[in-house]
């Protein structure tokens, strides 16, 4: 137990760039303080004191704000940041190298005895005020974004957005030079979501917008083809596309607000 808590320490440094000392560590950080409590409560529920470790686990509780079921099976090098409002059911298993954040539930979705909390794997990282619900199990090197709600099984190495949880799936090739590059800077993604992480939305809207380009591609071409045939066919201009994916930046970031007077009166001069 005790060398369990020695790495559990050690990846603090690791995984937040505040922690600067031990010390600091040991006597600050309400994570560190509910792991602590649930080693030693984990340990005293396999020993049959149920009694006593739901005892211990309720002190932890009461001085840290974190809720760890003295059952839940936790591996090494576990990282709660903040903590405050975490929760963690009886059945949940966790593996080696996982983070949690602040307000994060790792609930049941049934009062039936048996497993009805989640299984997640190595390296795993759910952030802020993330819920992930039921007896499911989320892959290693999954991320599931800050205020996301996880109800399906996560495939290793995918990142969970939204509510309900839509898993974005980027290019695979592009995922695993991003997933080495960030390991080789920071070891993890904070909060679960990193800056390029896309938008699922947008990547729909996106994929949309494509296949009215090539629809509209492919019209002009009938439309020559037909006008080749009937000199007298009358052609209408239909206005250009353009340029019209939906980007992450805010308007306010750019400058530029597409709904406003100004945008509409550009538009309007293009098309004619």
């Amino acid at each position: 137990m005790f060398k369990q808590i020695r790495e559990d320490i050690r990846c603090v440094f690791d995984r937040d760039p505040a922690a600067r000392t031990i010390f600091e560590v040991l006597t600050t950080y309400p994570g560190v303080h509910a792991l602590m409590f649930h080693r030693l409560s984990h340990g005293l529920w396999h020993l049959g004191l149920r009694w006593l470790a739901r005892w211990i686990s309720a002190i932890g509780r009461w001085f840290t704000g974190v809720e760890i079921h003295p059952g839940a099976n936790i591996g090494q090098r576990f990282f709660i940041d903040h903590g405050m409002g975490v929760v963690i059911g009886e059945t949940a298993q966790i593996g080696d190298d996982c983070t949690l954040y602040h307000g994060v539930t790792l609930g049941g979705t049934s009062w039936e005895k048996g497993k009805r909390h989640p299984t997640l794997g190595n390296n795993v990282v759910v952030g802020a005020g993330a819920k992930v619900l039921g007896p499911i199990t989320l892959g290693d090197g999954v991320r599931v974004g800050s205020n996301s709600v996880v109800v399906k099984d996560v495939l290793s190495g995918a990142t969970v957005v939204g509510v309900p949880g839509r898993v974005v799936c980027p290019d695979r090739s592009e995922a695993e030079r991003r997933r080495h590059a960030t390991a080789q800077k920071l070891g993890f993604d904070a909060y679960g979501a990193t800056q390029d992480a896309p938008d699922p939305v947008a990547n729909a809207i996106n994929s949309l917008l494509d296949h009215v380009h090539v629809m509209d591609s492919k019209m002009e071409t009938m439309c020559a083809a037909l006008k080749r045939l009937d000199a007298e066919y009358a052609d209408v201009a239909l206005p250009e596309l353009g340029d019209c994916s939906i980007s992450d930046a805010s308007a306010e970031d750019t400058g530029f607000d597409p709904g406003s007077a100004d945008a509409k009166r550009e538009r309007l001069d293009e098309s004619n």
